[in-house]
């Protein structure tokens, strides 16, 4: 089984959103905001190969569906579909891919799912082969989505999704058709059902800790459904991810996609030994 952090669509976003109550003068020292107030973001996805057999996908990033105006509008700076070009540097095609995890549905997490945008033509499911894994109490948020966040999801997807005849809902306690190999846990503090795959000693954190900057515990996003709630459960889970020696893979930390943690003697969390990319590692 070998590990690759994939790269998809980049953005560009309001640094204020991204660190909600932490003022500019905390988060400008870890992170630099253009003249917009836009700090850089990475969509990275994470492959695993030769799991079972199997070649598994965990999240496709933004992708490239968005037309030029919501492109603009939600700092996607490049137009191709990007993961596209990273599963080739690996080897693999889209249609390469056995089963597609997607911790959420929201569109920077799963809009990678669909081709790249062209004018006139409908949005298309990429992944001809894949089973789709979702979890299932998030799976009812997409379908009815709260005002805070129905902007986040994209409408055409769960449609596709479901006359794909290839989605899996996951609800926890129960196996999958990944059996041991992926251990899921889920999360409600930055939006319903949010599931957590962990895969050799990894876990990807998804938006429960979009990067390192967001493992200090009272750091949350202003897109965040409960922060309170998700301060308590990002807690529990980096107490148990250091008590087992599990690393964290991070979608949205522009320069780091693997680090571990560690807790200081005043009880601060702390990513370190970072690594930038993963290019066939065994697990």
């Amino acid at each position: 089984m070998k590990l690759w952090s994939l790269t998809g669509n980049s953005q560009q976003l309001d640094g204020g959103a991204m660190f909600g109550n932490a003022p500019k003068a905390l988060w400008s020292r870890w992170i630099e905001a253009d003249e917009q107030n836009r700090i850089p973001l990475a969509c990275r996805c994470l492959l695993v190969t030769g799991l079972d057999g199997r070649n598994v996908l965990f999240e496709t990033g933004i992708g490239a569906f968005f037309d030029p105006a919501m492109r603009e509008r939600y700092g996607v700076v490049e137009d191709r579909h990007v993961l596209l070009d990273s599963l080739a540097e690996a080897g693999l095609t889209h249609e390469d891919i056995d089963v597609v995890v997607l911790s959420h549905l929201h569109f920077d997490h799963a809009g990678g799912l669909l081709a790249a945008w062209k004018e006139g033509e409908p949005a298309r499911l990429l992944f001809p082969r894949a089973t789709y894994l979702v979890g299932a109490d998030h799976w009812r948020r997409a379908l009815e989505p709260h005002p805070r966040d129905r902007a986040s999801f994209i409408p055409e997807l769960t449609t596709l999704l479901q006359e794909s005849g290839r989605l899996e809902l996951v609800e926890a306690g129960r196996p999958t058709s990944l059996g041991e190999s992926v251990r899921f846990e889920f999360s409600e503090g930055h939006t319903p059902g949010l599931m957590l795959a962990e895969v050799g000693g990894v876990v990807f954190c998804a938006d429960l800790i979009p990067g390192r900057a967001w493992v200090h515990l009272p750091v949350t996003m202003g897109y965040d459904r409960w922060p309170e709630k998700l301060i308590d459960e990002k807690k529990r889970f980096l107490d148990d991810k250091i008590a087992r020696d599990v690393r964290l893979f991070f979608t949205h930390d522009h320069a780091c996609a693997l680090a571990a943690v560690v807790q200081d003697s005043k009880g601060r969390y702390t990513a370190v030994d970072p690594v930038d990319r993963l290019a066939g590692v065994n697990a």
